[in-house]
């Protein structure tokens, strides 16, 4: 079972930045990519950003393309969201995520992390 350990959220003021990083125990053969998802208040949880775990795709929601950049560590199986340019519809519980490709759909997930907020103030 793969375990996945969040950290990096908080408040900031909009045009701000933020790094969240997700370390994953460890890869199986259940996953092939990992990606971000976030929950707003009353919203439904929506893909933000996902790679393959080799690297050589990535996927960016229309809302972040160009803002946000997800990355990988392999030697140490953790995932990275850098967060530019942020604004107050960012505002959500953000989760990391490992399953199989794509990782933009939630059926797609098998593991979730235990999410963290980021609050992007006007």
């Amino acid at each position: 079972q793969v375990q996945l350990v969040e950290s990096g959220g908080g408040s900031v003021q909009a045009g701000g930045s933020l790094r969240l990083s997700c370390a994953a125990s460890r890869y199986t053969s259940r996953v092939n990519c990992m990606g971000w998802f976030r929950q707003g208040p009353g919203k439904e949880r929506e893909a933000v950003a996902s790679t393959y775990t080799s690297g050589a795709w990535t996927y960016y929601s229309d809302s972040v393309r160009g803002r946000f950049a997800i990355s990988l560590d392999k030697a140490n199986n953790t995932v990275y969201l850098q967060m530019n340019s942020l604004k107050p519809e960012d505002t959500a519980m953000y989760y990391c995520a490992a399953g199989r490709f794509p990782c933009t759909l939630v059926r797609s997930i098998g593991t979730w992390g235990q999410g963290t907020q980021v609050t992007v103030s006007s």
